[in-house]
């Protein structure tokens, strides 16, 4: 783990945007106009899905993935331009917000400014060629950090994204470049901004394995808190995803979230999501509003950073397409399940949630029990997650609390309470 990352980044909550599918433009200007809404949500980073211009060789789709770059230090034409890109970082400034672009520096595109004038600082395939280490990602060019060189090239277009507002970077696929090299670059970041943001997408372990039997890098969660402040729940999420799909029990999968609190540092931070974009819409995986709204507190409840990926307020079912335009469907709007976002929110602030002692468990019935506890008081979440019936027992006093989300009475008589459809969070005096 970062020995500087601050525990209080459990209470962040942070927006992912993919600006092609954003407005009716998919500009910068779009997003600007957007991010009113987009702070009432309890946004505290806006985290930007690639910005830069979009490689032409081997494209994927009409328009390309946003991972596959041509310049580090441009951006997108179709976007707009730098200047546009600099006043959208003041305006989400002005709104106590912070800016974040992810990184994506383990490959180019094959067209790249990189490829076309430093071709020595890519990988070549035994057959001398560039190519890269994971076979369905034809559209990119992997780089070869061995050449020190791209190291010094690498880390000046970060300080450079930072000397004009961004304050942190989600870096795609991290665990796939020498932990080495992450080392350096935070060191070298912190000399602009001392505060900047390292979000890393780990991988799932059976990726991780498949990089290092063939004899590439491929660092684990742990190797790579070493560098990062936040870390995707991926090592979870087999189970997570296995869940929906009958695979597996519920319990696989919070048994595996708990063993997370006794394998990482004191200080470690999760990214938490029901969805990014390259996972199935929260909708899709649960159809079932009522059952949606429950995995949504649970979701905020959880220790960690909270994910809302551009959409999923509105319910959007479909996970829009990397390579071509693939407008977000607002068309079904819940203000209920907005203000239910709203309001957890307001609750990821408290202190607790970043500092308290969280543990993880179940009730009988498949109902997950949550709890944060410092010296004075308790914070916790019940979240009947397979809408059972019935009364179950809980670890908690007798007498009539209050359910903060809604200010809903919740009885505890003989020790036990009677199971809602809803999601429970109580503060308990010690």
């Amino acid at each position: 783990m970062a020995k500087d990352t601050k525990k209080n980044l459990r209470n962040k909550i942070i927006y992912s945007v993919f600006v092609r599918n954003h407005g009716e433009n998919g500009t910068f200007k779009d997003v600007e106009d957007d991010l009113e809404r987009i702070k009432e949500l309890g946004t505290d980073i806006v985290w930007f899905m690639p910005i830069h211009p979009i490689g032409e060789k081997n494209r994927k789709g009409s328009l390309g993935s946003p991972y596959a770059i041509k310049d580090y230090r441009g951006v997108n034409p179709e976007y707009g331009t730098l200047e546009d890109f600099k006043r959208l970082i003041d305006k989400i400034h002005s709104l106590d917000m912070l800016c974040m672009i992810d990184v994506v520096y383990n490959h180019t595109s094959p067209d790249s400014w990189l490829v076309d004038n430093h071709p020595e600082y890519f990988y070549k395939k035994p057959d001398g060629k560039m190519g890269n280490k994971v076979g369905d990602w034809t559209d990119i060019v992997d780089l070869d950090y061995n050449n020190k060189d791209l190291w010094n090239y690498q880390i000046e277009t970060l300080r450079y994204w930072a000397s004009i507002g961004v304050d942190g970077f989600r870096c795609d696929v991290a665990p796939l470049v020498p932990l080495d090299f992450w080392l350096a670059s935070r060191q070298a970041v912190a000399q602009v901004n001392p505060d900047h943001i390292w979000l890393s997408e780990t991988v799932h372990p059976h990726f991780l394995l498949e990089m290092r039997k063939n004899g590439f890098v491929g660092l684990s969660d742990s190797e790579i808190y070493q560098a990062f402040d936040i870390t995707y729940d991926y090592d979870v999420n087999v189970e997570y995803t296995g869940y929906f799909s009958k695979k597996n029990n519920l319990s696989d999968y919070i048994n595996k979230v708990k063993i997370q609190e006794g394998i990482y540092p004191d200080n470690f931070v999760k990214l938490r999501f029901l969805e990014n974009h390259d996972q199935p819409r929260a909708k899709k995986l649960i159809p079932d509003e009522e059952t949606l709204k429950l995995w949504t507190g649970f979701l905020y409840f959880q220790k960690g950073a909270t994910l809302i990926y551009a959409g999923e307020e509105a319910l959007d079912d479909k996970c829009p397409s990397l390579f071509d335009m693939d407008k977000i469907q607002w068309n079904n709007i819940n203000d209920e399940y907005i203000n239910l976002m709203k309001k957890l929110a307001g609750l990821k602030r408290r202190q607790i949630v970043a500092e308290g002692f969280y543990t993880l468990d179940f009730l009988e019935d498949s109902v997950v029990y949550g709890s944060y506890e410092n010296e004075h008081s308790r914070l916790v979440g019940i979240f009947n997650l397979e809408k059972k019936k019935g009364n179950i027992e809980v670890p908690l006093r007798d007498g009539v609390y209050s359910n903060i989300i809604d200010n809903s009475s919740v009885l505890i008589v003989d020790g036990k309470h009677e199971l809602v459809n809803k999601p429970i969070i109580l503060e308990i005096e010690l």
